[in-house]
């Protein structure tokens, strides 16, 4: 969400649950920490894929959420205050949703 003159602030839709999301982050990032030792330590290979499964999960969880949000707040709120840049917003989601159909 931009803002409309450089005194306004820029409130992100995930705002609200920042440090949810750090957490949750930081905990990934310990799930691809834990894969890169299972490969230094010669792991079996389908253990490593049930990790990597795992992690891939978690960060579509992140990205489901933040996209949510978006929806909810930064859509919701150019609807209200400037419904021709609602369009916009809802055409940024939709590609947002393509990439991560995609991946």
């Amino acid at each position: 969400m931009a803002t409309m003159d450089s005194d306004a602030v820029v409130t992100r839709g995930y705002s609200m649950t920042k440090e949810d999301y750090q957490k949750r982050l930081r905990r990934i990032e310990g799930q691809v920490r834990g894969l890169q030792r299972m490969i230094d330590e010669d792991v079996y290979c389908i253990d490593i894929l049930t990790q990597v499964s795992a992690a891939t999960k978690a960060l579509q969880s992140v990205a489901v959420g933040l996209l949510d949000q978006h929806v909810r707040h930064c859509v919701g709120h150019a609807m209200q205050d400037d419904p021709g840049h609602a369009d916009d917003m809802v055409t940024e989601a939709t590609r947002a949703i393509e990439r991560l159909l995609k991946s």
